[in-house]
């Protein structure tokens, strides 16, 4: 994305701190230009009208009407691939569109009382250089109102989840006008409310296909900023992620205990790089890693993926207000309930829509992640790690990081060039977490790799 002056002056800058011991940190490096072209292209009138249009669906419950052009599911998925296909003819056909058709049977014990036939709707914007190599941003095309069983009654989704699928195709709209190394998907998933079906059903497919995901960004009520609890708030947002994969074994949890690592999952290090990119390319933002996989005892569309093995995050607004969720749309009490277009704030979710695109644009620039990282220096007055390279051309060289035990984000780095092991002299391995990204020949970062073994 960067021309080739600003790729020079990035490569001597990466050449003079590597030389030496100076902790060099991501927001030191120069700015791409034109990751606040993309920040300044979202728009809230876009967003106002992509929403205004899901919520005039009337209700998009995963099992209401699939036949009518203007009310139901069906309605809503068709308008959404067309807006899709209409960006695709825009950008001469970069853009590429697809369906995924799941017959679910019906069960009794299951939010599915009739087979119901669950459609995703997703975009992909193809890598040049790693086609197969993923990250994907998704937002839901379901609504519900009180009684999640009712497919009949209104429920117009405006903020859960029209805020999210309008992200989505936002997201398509300003991203196809540029070229990425790897590629970008924009999805709409279908029957989260019925119990998380368009998530799992993607993830399957994404394993069965081979799809190299980088990371799933799902983006679930992006709208408020009006929380129950009376606070008003338009600047910051949640990231929420689970500590450490779903699928660690004893053994690896066990290590945990003995070399850290709990709160170092690749879900969370994906929460870390959107903190991050947030962090250098819109400071006005505040995000809050919430160090929990989702609310408490509730689930988003990222958690299939969390299932499958992959890194996902749930990026949402700050302050939820729950008379606007999950509500038949009334007045009780001098009380107005229901997820209806007047309580959402389109500001606030072209902030957070541009928050994804930061992201988006960066994890797809970026490099592939170091490979089998290791660590070593117990009793030593010295930290030593070592890793393999991934195989790509993009590849500058390495910059490890590290971090008080306690603290939430990475503090320290350095960029140590183009090798697969370092010495960090005089740092103490006990007082500190430690990891490795790759950084790319324009000065973008992969996401950080923690370790995963011992150098013996």
């Amino acid at each position: 994305m960067k021309n080739r002056a600003t790729t020079t002056i990035i490569s001597l800058l990466l050449f003079i701190f590597g030389g030496i011991n100076l902790s060099l940190q991501a927001q030191d490096l120069p700015d791409d230009p034109q990751m606040y072209d993309i920040i300044d292209a979202v728009s809230a009138e876009q967003l106002e009208e992509y929403v205004a249009k899901l919520a005039g669906f009337g209700t998009r419950h995963t099992m209401s009407d699939t036949v009518s052009d203007t009310r139901g599911i069906g309605a809503a998925r068709r308008w959404i691939k067309a807006e899709f296909e209409k960006i695709s003819r825009e950008s001469g056909g970069k853009l590429e569109v697809y369906e995924q058709r799941t017959m679910v049977k019906a069960d009794p014990d299951s939010r599915i009382d009739e087979d119901t036939e669950i459609v995703n709707v997703y975009a992909v914007i193809r890598g040049k250089t790693h086609p197969n190599r993923y990250v994907i941003m998704s937002g839901d095309i379901d609504s519900r109102a009180s009684d999640v069983m009712d497919a009949e009654i209104d429920a117009p989704g405006a903020n859960d989840n029209a805020t999210g699928m309008a992200a989505a195709i936002e997201l398509a709209r300003v991203l196809v006008t540029y070229d990425f190394e790897s590629s970008i998907v924009l999805a709409g998933l279908s029957g989260e409310e019925q119990g998380l079906y368009g998530g799992k059903h993607m993830a399957e497919m994404a394993k069965e296909e081979g799809w190299d995901i980088i990371g799933v960004l799902n983006n679930d009520m992006i709208g408020n900023i009006e929380g129950v609890d009376g606070v008003i708030d338009n600047r910051t947002f949640r990231i929420f992620s689970e500590p450490y994969s779903a699928q660690a074994t004893e053994r690896e949890l066990q290590l945990k205990r003995f070399y850290g690592g709990e709160n170092d999952g690749i879900s969370r290090q994906l929460a870390r790089y959107v903190y991050e990119t947030t962090q250098k390319y819109m400071p006005e933002m505040n995000p809050a890693l919430i160090y929990r996989l989702d609310r408490f005892g509730r689930g988003g569309h990222h958690r299939p993926f969390n299932e499958a093995g992959f890194a996902g995050i749930r990026i949402m607004e700050a302050h939820e207000n729950y008379t606007q969720q999950h509500q038949d749309i009334r007045t009780e009490d001098g009380i107005e309930y229901g997820d209806v277009l007047e309580h959402v704030d389109f500001d606030y979710a072209a902030k957070l829509t541009a928050v994804n695109a930061v992201a988006l644009a960066s994890l797809a620039e970026a490099p592939p992640k170091p490979e089998n990282v290791k660590i070593g220096g117990i009793v030593e007055p010295s930290t030593k790690m070592s890793w393999e390279k991934p195989e790509s051309k993009l590849i500058l060289g390495y910059k490890i990081y590290w971090r008080d035990t306690t603290s939430p984000v990475w503090q320290y780095s350095r960029y140590v060039g183009d090798v697969t092991n370092f010495t960090l002299e005089g740092i103490v391995i006990d007082n500190y977490l430690f990891g490795v990204t790759a950084v790319g020949k324009d000065g973008v970062e992969s996401v950080v790799s923690y370790p995963s073994g011992l150098i013996r």
